[in-house]
């Protein structure tokens, strides 16, 4: 027996199938739901989590592994960024940071590590950072997706 696609089954307090037809209101939420999902999409930004990490690992080693390390209370020329996702800047107590940074008020989110990777003098005026950018939005994405994996 087919069911009618325009019906579903629903149980009653019997425990017996009863159909149950779209009435006036299921448009109206469908509708409110596409909506809801529509805009949620719109809002995202960016998605970081599509970057590959493999990939950003390859980055890290050829852009930021001369100054920085993933090991967590290893510096090297720069602090260790094991964990900066969410982190606060300028907040490891073993890394002698610049007076910029330490002022900066900065939280490392995707949004402002996308821009400080992307020009570091531009996000943070007088920091000691030695690096012009990474302008190859692929490449900042990937970086991104494996510094998010180290910051789980």
């Amino acid at each position: 027996m087919q069911t009618d696609p325009l019906k579903a089954s629903t149980m009653n307090q019997n425990d017996s199938p009863r159909p149950m037809t779209r009435g006036a209101s299921f448009f109206p939420q469908c509708m409110s739901a596409l909506a809801a999902l529509i805009l949620g999409m719109a809002c995202t930004g960016p998605s970081w989590a599509a970057g590959d990490v493999k990939l950003g690992s390859k980055v890290f080693s050829a852009e930021c592994s001369e100054c920085h390390t993933m090991k967590e209370g290893k510096n090297k020329k720069g602090p260790s960024i094991y964990g900066l996702v969410g982190r606060k800047a300028a907040t490891l107590s073993d890394y002698d940071y610049s007076g910029a940074i330490k002022s900066s008020g900065i939280v490392w989110t995707e949004e402002k590590l996308d821009a400080y990777i992307t020009a570091p003098a531009k996000v943070v005026p007088g920091g000691k950072m030695k690096y012009e950018g990474l302008s190859n939005p692929k490449a900042r994405q990937d970086l991104l997706a494996y510094l998010i994996f180290f910051s789980q």
